[in-house]
């Protein structure tokens, strides 16, 4: 499948630079569908057009006010995932804790951006997250796995794998999985691929994935489910640069 990937990627970069309105166009159906779906794997209600009409500064009745702050906080994170692309930033741990801040914003600012102090379990999973005096040296282990064992690796298998990594630690009380998600799209978008969306409807085969790669270190499934996302986003690219 990644020579396949690699391929439709050839032949996008090959049609950049993109006319602009179009450019435009596909990331604005982009990030809202990654925000909608983001949002509405973790139980979020709003539907893909109410997350639309909130993204344009409309409120929606019968909604509450957390849901409407998780699409407006994850259209910021979005933001600030651009402007470490833009300017080719390493990743670090402020920068995972300045993603998870803008998740939380206004929801629960006490929790915004920092490790977690309490044991807490993944619904539905098998695995248990490590107790809360591990976390700062996993997520320096995390670091230092991604700055010398990842640099050659394909960048989805990279994105993947500090995705899987990132959310099996659960450093966060809350917003581990939004955040887990920008990092996935962070890794490919630093090299020129699409962001991908991860579909609610997927919830359950991306649930199972994650669970093996926790439990069993055996990370394929979900390296998998991500590359054929990421193809589904390189053939909407494409279909829009050489229509």
């Amino acid at each position: 499948m990644f020579g396949r990937i690699d391929q439709k990627k050839a032949r996008l970069d090959k049609r950049r630079p993109l006319p602009k309105y179009t450019l435009q166009s596909l990331r604005e159906k982009l990030l809202l569908e990654w925000t909608y779906h983001s949002n509405a794997i973790e139980g979020n209600t709003l539907t893909l057009q109410e997350t639309k009409v909130v993204l344009e500064g409309i409120t929606v009745g019968g909604k509450t006010m957390r849901e409407h702050l998780e699409v407006i906080n994850h259209r910021h994170a979005i933001s600030y995932v651009e402007d470490i692309v833009q300017h080719q930033e390493p990743l670090s741990e402020w920068q995972i804790k300045k993603l998870h801040q803008l998740i939380l914003k206004d929801i629960d600012d006490q929790n915004a951006g920092v490790y977690r102090l309490e044991q807490v379990f993944i619904s539905g999973a098998a695995h248990i997250p490590p107790a809360p005096y591990f976390i700062k040296e996993k997520m320096e282990a995390l670091i230092t796995w991604y700055e010398q064992e990842t640099p050659y690796m394909h960048p989805l298998t990279r994105g993947a794998m500090l995705h899987a990594i990132f959310v099996g630690i659960h450093p966060f009380v809350d917003g581990n999985g939004r955040t887990s998600r920008l990092l996935l799209n962070l890794e490919l978008m630093k090299e020129g691929f699409p962001p991908i969306v991860i579909k609610v409807q997927n919830r359950l085969s991306y649930y199972q994935a994650l669970d093996k790669a926790h439990t069993k270190g055996e990370y394929e499934d979900f390296i998998q489910l991500v590359a054929k996302e990421a193809e589904d986003s390189l053939d909407l690219y494409l279909s829009a640069a050489e229509s």
